[in-house]
């Protein structure tokens, strides 16, 4: 029996990346069965998984819309006791829902939904005049959801607590997708990652917290500066508010290796040596198709950026010389 927590009640987008979870890895066979566990917060799966009261936790990371899930990173970065194990990547998209027979426009005055949701499906939000109202999780949205409202969520939640449709795939951004990462208990990660190993070659990703003990101008090009001499891509950086002591952070980087890979246990031994403290927060395979910070389409870029081939006019308006 494997114990899996996660941010509930039944029906969020991370109950379905559980379920996901479990038929990839062959989780819940007869020999193995899975039992989900909702729980109210993403520190609440953390604590469950770092005491042992569970096997594994499942916590949103990133959206392709919104970026990373902040209570979910800082969780990672102020654990001494667990890491992240595997990945789950899925499409998200949200169906607008009423309670039976409120329909009309007139009778709706609120949407609710998570704040990632609400900020992925802020157009419909905004197009019906509706006041955005926050909840634990899209799926305790469509759980609790009053006369007045319409929740945004899965379609799973509309059949699980008998809800009525009023529209589908109201998201601003066809095709989003949102990652998820599977917890461990630091100890065990080993033991979890033996088997993924032993599968054959694969792509692995690592994500490393990195906390410059020395600050200073050229800090942070001396710690990528590493990633380039080794031919080690940086898929990922963000950086988190240390929170002890104002103006001083940690950087949280994802490189597309694992930490046993020669060039990646290189680059961490010189990190070390110049004095910076570091966490290794997961190692796992990671899902084909995702584009780092080397990948970003032209078409892609934010509104307003310039390119070198622009008007002298164009880069001035741009970038305020």
């Amino acid at each position: 029996m494997t114990v899996v927590a996660f941010l509930g009640p039944e029906g969020t987008f991370t109950h379905q990346a559980v379920l996901a979870w479990a038929r990839r890895r062959g989780v819940g066979s007869a020999a193995d069965e899975v039992t989900a566990v909702p729980l109210g917060t993403v520190g609440e799966v953390h604590d469950a998984v770092a005491a042992g009261r569970v096997d594994r936790g499942v916590i949103a990371i990133e959206s392709s819309v919104e970026g990373y899930v902040v209570p979910s990173l800082d969780a990672l970065v102020g654990s001494g006791e667990v890491v992240a194990v595997d990945e789950v990547v899925l499409d998200v998209s949200f169906d607008a829902f009423v309670r039976p027979g409120r329909a009309d426009p007139a009778g709706l005055r609120e949407a609710t939904a998570h704040p990632h949701g609400l900020a992925q499906c802020s157009r419909f939000v905004a197009g019906r005049r509706l006041t955005p109202v926050s909840a634990s999780s899209n799926a305790a949205a469509c759980r609790d959801l009053s006369d007045h409202q319409v929740a945004l969520g899965p379609r799973l939640c509309g059949e699980l607590y008998g809800l009525e449709t009023l529209a589908t795939a109201v998201e601003d951004f066809a095709g989003a997708r949102t990652r998820f990462l599977v917890l461990s208990r630091r100890d065990a990660a080993s033991a979890g990652w033996a088997s993924l190993r032993a599968e054959g070659e694969r792509a692995w990703r690592t994500m490393a917290a990195v906390t410059p003990v020395v600050t200073g101008p050229g800090v942070l090009a001396r710690i990528t500066a590493g990633f380039a001499e080794r031919g080690v891509n940086m898929s990922s950086l963000v950086e988190r508010p240390l929170k002890v002591r104002e103006g001083q952070y940690v950087f949280v980087v994802t490189l597309d290796a694992a930490p046993w890979d020669p060039s990646v246990t290189d680059l961490l031994r010189q990190l070390l040596a110049a004095g910076d403290s570091l966490k290794v927060l997961g190692a796992y395979p990671a899902e084909p198709g995702g584009r780092g910070l080397d990948g970003v389409l032209p078409d892609h870029v934010p509104a307003g950026s310039v390119r070198a081939d622009d008007d002298d006019a164009t880069l001035a308006r741009g970038l305020l010389w």
